[in-house]
C-alpha cells in the first residue's frame, strides 16, 4: 500500500483528552477517532491490528474444538429476566424499548442468548461437550469511560460458551480454554499470566483473569516469579493430553488480582513474590448450572433422566488488546508492534521522492513485496526526511527499509529494527534474502 493512497491521519500535537500512552499513540498514529464518550471509529491502521488479533483468536478457538457462530448485538430482555440478571446487572446495561413496546437491550455479554440457542437445539448428552463462540461488539455503559479503548463503552469481544453433562467434564472444558488462552496470547507475542479473579456479575465458582504485566496497568497484581517461566513450549501442548497437570503447575504458583489477593498468604511467601501493575486481556469463568437451571437448558442422560447442563464462559477483549499491546510495547518515539499483530510488517521509506535513482530502487523493492504477497506500507510522500522517519517510528512497523541518496550511491540500504533500533546495511540481494527469511 502506497501512503499517498492510504488514509493515515497522523496528529503532530498531543491530544488533550488522552490520559494514558496507548490512547495518546492510537490517536496520534491515526488508528482511531472518538465518535462519542467511550465509543471509537476504527480507522484503517487500527482496523488492520484489530483484524490480526481477531484472526489469531479465532484460529486458536477453532484448534481447541470450539465452533463459531454469530449472535446479535440487540437481545430480548425476556431471556435476561428468565435468568434473573435483568435487574441485577445495573446501570451498565443499555436498555431499549422498540416501537411495539418490547423491552430490548444492547448486549453486554451473551450467556442468556447462547443458552437459549443451546436449549432450543440440543436435547441429548450425545451432543456434548459443545463450545460455541463468536466475536461481536458489546456495550457497557461505563460510569466514567476513560483510557481510550482500554475502558470504552463499546468494545469488540470474543466470547465462548461451553456446555457439558456434568461437573467433571465442565472442568475439562474450562481447562481447555485455560490452555487455549495461554496459546493465543503467546501467538500475539504477549506474555499473559493467569490469575485467580473475582467472578463479578457473570457469577460462578471458578474464574481466572489473563494479565499482561505493564507499569502503566490499571490494577495491582501479585504473583510468584516462578510463573513467568512456565509458558515455555505452551504452543506444543496437545488439547487431548492431560491438561490438568499443566494447569496445576500454574495454579500452584501464587498469582492473584486485587480482588482475590490474600495479603497474609502473600506476605507469608516472601521469596520470589512480585507486586506490580497489570492489564486484563482475557477472563474465563466456570459457573456450573447458574444459567441452565433457571432457563431449563437440559439434556437427557443415557438413563433417560433430563438434567441441566454445566456451563462456562470465556472472553478475550479484542479491541482492548490493541491498547494493552501498545501499553506494554512502546518507547518515547511511538508504538513498537510485535510482528504477529503489526498492521504492516514493513515500512518502506523513500527519503528523497523525485530523485530518479531513489524512486527506481523503491519501486523495485515495492514490486518485489507485491509479487511475493508481503504486506508493506510504502511512504512515497514528498516530505522532509525528518518527518517521514518520525512518522515511521510513531506508527511502529517492525521493520523500516530506508532508501536515501547516500545508500543508493553506495549500493547499500538501511533496514531498521523498530524494537531494538538496530540498523542493518544490506545490498539489494541481501535485502531480498532478509525479507524472505523473516
Amino acid at each position: 500500500m502506497k501512503l499517498s493512497n492510504y488514509f493515515l491521519p497522523v496528529l503532530k500535537e498531543l491530544p488533550k483528552e488522552a490520559e494514558i500512552i496507548s490512547h495518546t499513540l492510537m490517536l496520534r498514529s491515526g488508528m482511531c477517532q472518538q465518535a462519542s464518550s467511550g465509543i471509537y471509529s476504527w480507522l484503517p491502521l487500527g482496523k488492520k491490528v484489530l483484524d490480526n488479533i481477531e484472526k489469531i483468536t479465532k484460529e486458536e478457538m477453532n484448534l481447541s474444538g470450539a465452533i463459531e457462530i454469530l449472535m446479535p448485538t440487540i437481545q430480548s430482555a425476556d431471556i435476561w429476566k428468565e435468568s434473573g440478571r435483568y435487574d441485577d446487572y445495573g446501570k451498565e446495561m443499555l436498555r431499549i424499548t422498540d416501537r411495539n413496546k418490547r423491552e430490548l437491550l444492547f448486549g453486554p455479554t451473551n450467556e442468556e442468548l447462547v443458552t437459549d440457542i443451546f436449549r432450543t437445539n440440543v436435547k441429548s448428552y450425545r451432543e456434548l461437550p459443545m463450545n460455541l463462540y463468536h466475536t461481536q461488539w458489546k456495550f457497557r455503559d461505563e460510569l466514567r469511560p476513560r483510557f481510550g479503548v482500554m475502558r470504552g463503552r463499546e468494545f469488540l469481544m470474543k466470547d465462548a460458551y461451553s456446555f457439558d453433562l456434568d461437573y467433571i467434564n465442565s472442568i475439562k472444558s474450562y481447562n481447555k480454554m485455560f490452555i487455549a488462552y495461554l496459546k493465543l496470547f503467546k501467538k500475539m507475542g504477549l506474555k499473559a499470566l493467569p490469575m485467580k479473579a473475582d467472578t463479578g456479575p457473570i457469577g460462578g465458582d471458578l474464574s481466572h483473569e489473563f494479565i499482561i504485566i505493564s507499569n502503566t496497568g490499571e490494577s495491582n497484581v501479585y504473583f510468584d516469579e516462578k510463573i513467568l517461566g512456565l509458558e515455555k513450549n505452551i504452543e506444543n501442548i496437545d488439547y487431548s493430553s492431560d491438561l490438568q497437570k499443566i494447569i496445576d503447575k500454574y495454579t500452584s504458583c501464587y498469582a492473584a488480582t486485587d480482588e482475590k489477593h490474600d495479603e497474609k498468604n502473600f506476605n507469608g511467601k516472601k521469596d520470589n513474590l512480585i507486586k506490580t501493575k497489570g492489564i486484563e486481556v482475557g477472563h474465563i469463568f466456570h459457573f456450573g448450572q447458574k444459567y441452565s437451571k433457571p432457563m431449563n437448558a437440559n439434556v437427557t442422560r443415557d438413563d433417560g433422566v433430563s438434567v441441566p447442563v454445566f456451563m462456562g464462559s470465556y472472553g478475550v477483549g479484542v479491541s482492548r488488546l490493541v491498547g494493552a499491546i501498545i501499553e506494554s510495547s512502546h518507547d518515547e518515539k511511538g508504538i513498537i508492534w510485535p510482528k504477529q499483530v503489526a498492521p504492516f510488517l514493513f515500512n518502506l521509506i523513500n527519503l528523497k521522492v523525485g530523485d530518479e535513482k531513489c524512486d527506481t530502487i523503491c519501486d523495485e523493492i515495492y514490486n518485489y513485496f507485491l509479487k511475493n504477497n508481503f504486506d508493506i506500507l510504502f511512504d512515497d510522500k514528498d516530505e522532509s526526511p525528518g518527518s517521514k522517519l518520525a512518522r515511521a517510528d510513531l506508527i511502529g512497523m517492525p521493520y523500516q527499509i530506508i532508501i536515501g541518496p547516500k545508500g543508493v550511491k553506495e549500493g547499500v540500504y538501511d533496514i531498521k529494527l523498530r524494537d531494538t533500533q538496530e540498523i542493518k546495511k544490506l545490498n539489494i540481494e541481501q535485502l531480498f534474502n532478509f525479507i524472505l527469511n523473516i
